[in-house]
């Protein structure tokens, strides 16, 4: 077997495996949802303790869910046993991660962590297990293999920890009324946050660099106004100043090779009516999301009275350090 074909293999055992998870999916997981909530609205937090891979999967989890607002800590389960307890409290949410749901480490720890008034929940693939017959709630990670061709290595079971690990914080996420602004509080640092901070009229092209022309001028003097902002595009105007269409050098090239006369044609008859455009009060993440899902590399920038104040040119992105 090639190495690719053993990469695809690899996928496609993982995919089968977290379509069995989703399979199992039942009313515990709405149980595990509102018993988060329920903790977190009294300033509890979840405590996640795991063994091995199963640990590092935790580590993943906790960063998930403290950075969309559930405060989470993963507490070793040796050290916990040496003092490290203390960061439990009454009215946490305890997440057990142990696949065979038997390991000795974790089970050595329940009882302690049980002399808390806490919630346990277990992902675990044996809902027989010790682990499960001692938890709350039990979330069923059972996976029909490993994607290790000895069947021992964690592989697919990890990958189904971890997506059920989003899946509760995403689940959390919505049911709190979580918001892009509160993601930006979290995340002030690094593309992520610049993004979900500034707003577009901060990073937009203005004045000279903006280029806007009324719908009656020709063609060959739009061209001198896009030469003189630099730009490859101008919103056209109507005779009170809104917005009306855009024209951009890739029309030019288009409608050049079909219209011998297009110079001395008037914007209003070559123009895109109707543009993509957004406001300048928003969010810079919101015009990432319109570069993303349409096929454009300018962006224009209205006011509330649907004028243009601004460009936004995909290529000064990278520069800005947003994307």
């Amino acid at each position: 077997m090639s190495h690719l074909a053993k990469a695809r293999e690899v996928f496609d055992i993982e995919l089968a495996a977290l379509k069995a998870v989703r399979a199992q999916l039942d009313a515990s997981f709405n149980l595990a949802v509102e018993t988060i909530i329920a903790a977190l609205k009294q300033r509890g937090k979840i405590v996640i303790v795991g063994i091995g891979k199963s640990g590092n999967v935790g580590q993943k989890i906790a960063a998930t869910l403290t950075s969309t607002g559930s405060p989470a800590i993963v507490l070793n389960s040796v050290d916990a046993l040496h003092g490290d307890l203390g960061i439990i409290n009454d009215g946490d949410v305890i997440f057990a991660l142990s696949y065979s749901g038997e390991s000795d480490e974790l089970l050595n720890l329940l009882p302690a962590i049980k002399r808390f008034a806490v919630k346990i929940i277990s992902f675990t693939g044996n809902a027989k297990s010790s682990l499960a017959r001692h938890s709350d709630l039990v979330l069923a990670v059972k996976v029909p293999k490993e994607a290790c061709p000895f069947n021992l290595a964690p592989t697919s079971s990890t990958t189904a920890m971890l997506v059920m690990g989003d899946a509760l914080a995403m689940a959390v996420l919505q049911a709190r009324g979580f918001k892009q602004s509160d993601f930006a509080k979290y995340h002030p640092s690094g593309a992520i946050g610049r993004a979900m901070l500034l707003r577009v009229g901060e990073i937009m092209r203005q004045g000279e660099r903006n280029a806007v022309a009324g719908e009656d001028i020709l063609v060959r003097e739009a061209l001198m106004v896009m030469t003189r902002a630099r730009s490859g595009s101008l919103a056209v105007v109507n005779a009170r100043g809104k917005l009306a269409g855009v024209f951009t050098d890739g029309d030019f090239r288009r409608r050049m090779a079909e219209d011998a006369n297009l110079l001395a044609q008037p914007l209003k008859s070559v123009m895109t009516r109707k543009p993509i455009c957004v406001r300048q009060d928003a969010l810079a993440v919101e015009a990432l999301k319109i570069f993303d899902q349409r096929n454009i590399d300018d962006l224009i920038v209205v006011n509330a009275k649907n004028e243009p104040v601004g460009l936004i040119d995909s290529q000064d992105l990278p520069k800005l350090k947003i994307m």
